[in-house]
């Protein structure tokens, strides 16, 4: 079954239980102060600047961007069966513990939207300034990158922009479905992706996200579960 994307709403109420997480697992440590703007955090929610959708993190592996790190916030079990390639592995009970610099850009996933909500929460209470949540979590990345829903017949306008979904897709080995697709069915095998590197043809890049575009640092191994 499919998570939805979350709505406003929905967001706001994982800010406020993202609010009452900090207050139970934010412990002070030496050398460090836990500052939390409620006001600020609602409003970067509220703009949606707080998260990167699949097709622009999609854009950065393909680029092999080494400039961000990808966390994911899952069980181990659930990660060893299927990751977004180059993610790591950082459940949320022990996501304070992580050796996760603040000056570094981070994004964050889990199955849907609500952990990586709390999460990013959390880590702005903790005062990372660059963490972002990956919008619809791994379903967003299901739907929109792995497995996306293609007209049959697009317009002439769309084509350039579908194929290049298709290839994306392809790319980390999903399948696109076709526009009659009923998104209820029966759910697609997930794939064993091993990404090295960009395919000999490339692909066309997308504009970048909201954490800016810095130049793709070419060198850093992507890999899938």
């Amino acid at each position: 079954m499919r998570i939805p994307v979350l709505s406003l709403n929905q967001k706001l109420a994982a800010l406020a239980l993202g609010l009452g997480a900090v207050a139970v697992v934010a412990k002070p440590y030496p050398g460090s102060r836990v500052r939390l703007d409620s006001k600020e955090l609602a409003v970067l929610v509220q703009r949606e600047a707080d998260h990167l959708t699949p097709g622009e993190l999609a854009d950065w592996i393909v680029q092999e961007r080494a400039d961000y790190r990808l966390l994911d916030l899952r069980d181990a079990k659930a990660f060893g069966e299927y990751h977004i390639p180059s993610a790591e592995n950082v459940p949320l009970a022990v996501l304070t513990e992580a050796p996760v610099a603040r000056a570094e850009k981070i994004v964050l996933y889990s199955e849907g939207g609500i952990h990586g909500a709390q999460a990013w929460v959390l880590m702005k209470a903790r005062g990372f300034r660059s963490v972002y949540n990956l919008r619809g979590g791994l379903e967003g990345w299901k739907d929109d990158v792995l497995f996306p829903l293609l007209p049959e017949k697009p317009v002439a306008e769309e084509k350039a922009r579908l194929e290049r979904v298709a290839s994306v897709s392809r790319f980390f080995g999903g399948s696109p479905r076709a526009g009659s697709a009923s998104p209820a069915g029966a759910p697609q095998p997930l794939p064993a992706v091993r990404v090295e590197s960009a395919p000999a043809t490339g692909l066309p890049s997308l504009p970048s996200g909201p954490a800016g575009a810095a130049t793709p640092k070419k060198g850093k191994k992507k890999e899938g579960c």
